[in-house]
């Protein structure tokens, strides 16, 4: 399973076995040497998973992990150290770490963490939706349109939900009154219509509006770009 590793470790020779060896197994490797310059990549790039040292010059192991879960709680990070405590343990899993190793290590055994752990990500069931500017957050309900939050009802929220799982497809009347309402085809309707027109309004940031397409004679579609 291929994937982007951050390695956050100071000493160079760890560096060097650790990027070889998971370079073996299939993996893109990246590296830093220090926790504040390891903490700024983690945010900055689109990495897949951290593999931590907790004894770390410029900002230790725990504050990396603590901000690495405050603002990209998705990111899986292996903690890789000679603390073996227990207490060491139960601190790292605490502020965030989802495996710990301790040095001397098999590469094999942390090749294998690895790859367990990008599966669990990619089998975990979605916690957001987005496209262009909007995002939706289905835990806490929470939506924001270039950065701004919006409040919508539970109703304009489903719809707005049905149309970001279907964005770039057509999606007829009868389909999104079936999906968001639960009724079948009413002809003499046009609660789709006005639900619609609520979104766009609330969803309008100055320039920038909902990428609602109306597709005339059909429904709705859903675009990226905003």
């Amino acid at each position: 399973m291929a994937g982007l590793i951050l390695v956050i470790e100071d000493e160079p020779g760890i560096v060097d076995f650790l990027e070889r060896g998971l370079r073996a197994h299939g993996f893109e490797v990246i590296s830093e040497l220090d926790g504040i310059t390891g903490t700024d990549r983690a945010l900055g790039e689109d990495v897949d998973l951290v593999v931590l040292d907790m004894m770390l010059p410029g900002r230790g192991g725990l504050d990396v992990l603590a901000a690495l879960s405050a603002a990209k709680p998705g990111l899986p990070v292996v903690v890789l150290t000679a603390r073996g405590a227990i207490d060491d343990r139960i601190a790292g899993l605490d502020a965030g770490a989802v495996d710990y190793l301790v040095k001397p290590f098999s590469l094999g055994e942390l090749a294998a963490r690895v790859r367990a752990q990008l599966r669990a990500v990619k089998q975990a069931p979605a916690t957001a939706v987005r496209a262009g500017d909007i995002e939706v957050d289905l835990l806490t309900r929470e939506v924001r349109h270039a950065g701004e939050q919006v409040r919508l009802s539970g109703t304009e929220f489903e719809l707005l939900v049905y149309l970001l799982n279907n964005r770039g497809r057509v999606l007829t009347r009868e389909q999104i009154l079936r999906a968001v309402w639960g009724y079948e085809h009413d002809p003499g309707t046009n609660v789709v219509d006005v639900y619609i027109g609520y979104l766009r309004r609330k969803l309008r940031h100055g320039d920038r509006v909902a990428p609602i397409v109306t597709v005339r004679s059909v429904g709705y579609r859903l675009d990226d770009a905003a």
